[in-house]
């Protein structure tokens, strides 16, 4: 919390540590909006600063020294995050951004008049991969998986923590060490500022930062020779057809998918594409309740895929 904590103007941040310390320990999000109450999530509750009988309200003003802080007094070193509508900061937290999108010749060229913020807390939870990791390995190798699960259910910290576990290895359980090469789009699962992640994956995982899934999965092929590639929120052709040429070169794909159920991802064309051509060996999903996760085996029969609860 503490990088998180700076780049918040003094008003808020004092209110917010005056949080109960086990309630900081959980937040998720922080929601700040002009002429609104701030919001401070945690997976249970939302929590009102100081409180809903009396909130306080983040003003325009605040909304200007917050952007200052965050481009630490110069916006125009932010111009390539302002496109993508968000700003990852040290530690790997992600503030989100809204207002005044500004377009030029038809793309968006940056938002100005930030009138919203969202404030992800980056978390490393190490070892919450480990109940997956026998059902994920078969004869000596990682199979292909698919994570599915909706949004706030875990899938990127159980990416990142797959992809720490593949590059250490596990000698406990003979699954050695293996390069593994992550695609982050959004700079989600290693949290990169500069390039450099700012989560612990151990000394054999390179990273694409604010690549293209497409693009980066072939990037990383033609580059760094990985093992192992990761890759989160598939969904476009191009992610499914990248998917299926990495697959065919040899590499093991861990990927990510928003859905509540495998029978929900396989009303989109290219994940059931992806599914009804046995890609993926292993799905993962996740319960947006417990955020456990049951692991499912695809197999082939008669020539149309079944679904075995390993």
């Amino acid at each position: 919390m503490k990088e998180i904590l700076h780049v918040l103007p003094e008003n808020v941040r004092a209110l917010t540590l005056k949080l109960p310390k086990d309630i900081l320990n959980e937040v998720e999000e922080i929601r700040l909006r002009v002429n609104r109450p701030v919001e401070v999530r945690t997976y249970k509750r939302t929590y009102v600063l100081p409180n809903e009988a009396a909130p306080f309200v983040f003003s325009e003003k605040e909304s200007i020294l917050m952007m200052s802080l965050l481009s630490k007094h110069s916006v125009y070193r932010l111009e390539e995050e302002l496109k993508r509508g968000y700003i990852t900061i040290t530690g790997g937290h992600r503030v989100g951004l809204a207002g005044r999108v500004v377009m030029e010749k038809g793309e968006v060229k940056g938002i100005r008049d930030i009138s919203s913020f969202n404030i992800r807390v980056a978390k490393q939870k190490k070892g919450v991969s480990k109940p997956f990791l026998k059902q994920l390995h078969q004869g000596g190798n990682w199979c292909h998986t698919l994570i599915i699960g909706p949004p706030k259910t875990g899938k990127t910290t159980l990416l990142r923590d797959l992809a720490r576990e593949m590059s250490l290895g596990v000698k406990t359980e003979n699954m050695p060490s293996k390069n593994v090469g992550i695609i982050d789009e959004r700079s989600e699962i290693a949290g990169s500022v500069k390039g450099v992640p700012q989560h612990d994956f151990g000394v054999k995982v390179d990273i694409l930062d604010s690549c293209p899934k497409a693009e980066g999965l072939m990037m990383m092929i033609r580059s760094m020779s990985p093992e192992v590639l990761v890759v989160d929120e598939i969904g476009r052709k191009e992610d499914g057809e990248a998917i299926m040429e990495a697959v065919h070169a040899g590499v093991t794909i861990f990927a990510s998918v928003h859905g509540s159920s495998l029978e929900d991802v396989k009303a989109r064309p290219t994940i059931a594409s992806l599914i009804d051509q046995s890609f993926f060996q292993r799905v993962i999903e996740l319960n947006p309740h417990t955020r456990q996760g049951i692991v499912r085996r695809l197999e082939w029969k008669r020539r149309n895929p079944g679904v075995v609860k390993v």
